[in-house]
Formats: C-alpha cells, structure tokens, sequence
C-alpha cells in the first residue's frame, strides 16, 4: 500500500502541527493504521499550492471560494479530497476497518461537528490571535486577512468576555458526557466525534500560553485536558 498525502500547515511550534482541521485526519490515519506521509505548507502559500495539486476549493459564508487545507491525497485510489469532515467520510468508506463512524453514526456525527462548532466560534477570536502567533510574518498577515472575512476584527479586545463564552460552551459539551456510560461521546465507542474534540483542545495546547491552556484544564475537573490525553492515546499519537 502506497502512503497517504496529508497537506498541512506550517508553523514556527516544535513538530509544526497546530491547527484542529488538519489534524483531525492524522488523527484518523494513525487510529486505522494507514500509512502517510505529511506535506508542511505555509499558510500564506495554501491558495497557490492548493491550485497546484488540483484540489478543489471549499466555500465561505458569503458563497465566494476560498483554498483551505487540509487536502488529503490517496495514490492507492487517485482521490483527492478537500476538508477534514469530507476527509472523514472518505477514509471510513475506503479504509473501514477499525471504524470511526460505528453503528451508521455519521450523519449523527455530522451534526454534533456543527454543533461543537457553534459552541466554541462566539469564544474564537482569542485564540486566533495566540495562532497568529506561531505563523511566520507572511502567513500570519495572511491568516488575519483570510480568518476576518468571517470572523471580523479587532480580535482582541474582549479577552476576558472570549474566555467566559468558551468555558460556557465547554459547559454544554461536559453535559454530553455526563449523559454517556462509558469515557467516549457515544458511550464505550470511540468515534470521531472523540476526534473532533480532542483536535480543538489540541489546537489551544499548541498556541495558548502555558497558563491559558492551564485555566481550560482546570475546567470540569480536569476532563479536557484527560479527552485529549485519551484520543491521542487511542490515536497512538500521545
């Protein structure tokens, strides 16, 4: 079997990974054993290299298209697929073994991804900030010209209010839990539901400051920092 092509993004962090979307595919590559190799793209030069590959582009809010990585290229199928949820289906249907959408799961599962998602994008722009952080000068002005189309600036001037928005919605998401009878979303089934939630709070442990990453650990008794802790494990990533 040839090795997977996972596209990623640069950054100036150790190991360069950081961002929750392309994360979520290695995540899924190494839970179902598949072998890939990653290309680092900076984010300045996505739109470019993404046009090179052939990748085809996703759709802002607005309805304008807009080059996005992760893409995911598989030279045992030729497939080449744009977006970590796409990216998901893909590999469950070519690569089934070892399931992440169990029991005909992913539509439920796609639901729970925009709802996590609109938990956490009123709490965003804080952290958005942290992330321009770790890009290159380039990438980093890129990265702000790109994510204030639909998040607009200033970025920086609510911290404190961000910060109690996130914690809210980590609330809810603790609720999930605590309706479940086993340490996963849907009981004692890893699923990629487990995935998606473990790759955001990933995302803060690589760009926050230690001690911001330190107060969303202390949350809910500790429980983000241990899902993160047991996906990685489950992943083979920890």
């Amino acid at each position: 079997m040839l090795p997977l092509v996972l596209y990623d993004i640069l950054s100036e962090l150790p190991a360069n990974n950081w961002s929750p979307n392309p994360a979520k595919p290695r995540f899924i590559l190494s839970y179902k054993d598949l072998p890939f190799v990653t290309l680092w793209v900076e984010y300045s030069d996505i739109p470019i290299a993404m046009k090179a590959v052939g990748a085809r582009p996703n759709k802002r809010q607005d309805g304008s298209d807009v080059y996005t990585v992760p893409v995911l290229s598989d030279p045992n199928t030729g497939a080449l697929i744009t977006d970590s949820l796409e990216i998901a289906s893909y590999l469950e249907k070519t690569y089934p073994e070892k399931p992440i959408f169990p029991n005909n799961s992913e539509p439920l599962i796609r639901a729970f991804d925009s709802a996590h998602l609109s938990l956490i994008r009123p709490a965003v722009k804080s952290i958005f900030v942290r992330s321009t952080e770790i890009l290159n000068p380039a990438s980093a002005k890129f990265f702000i010209g790109a994510r204030s189309i639909d998040v607009p600036l200033p970025w920086d001037t609510r911290y404190d209010e961000d910060w109690d928005l996130l914690e809210k919605g980590y609330n809810t998401a603790y609720e999930l839990y605590q309706k479940t009878d086993g340490k996963w979303i849907i009981g004692n089934t890893f699923s990629y539901a487990d995935i998606i939630l473990a790759c955001y709070l990933l995302w803060y442990k690589r760009v926050l400051k230690e001690d911001e990453w330190a107060r969303i650990s202390s949350w809910n008794g500790g429980k983000w920092a241990q899902v993160l802790a047991d996906v990685e494990k489950e992943c083979k990533l920890a």
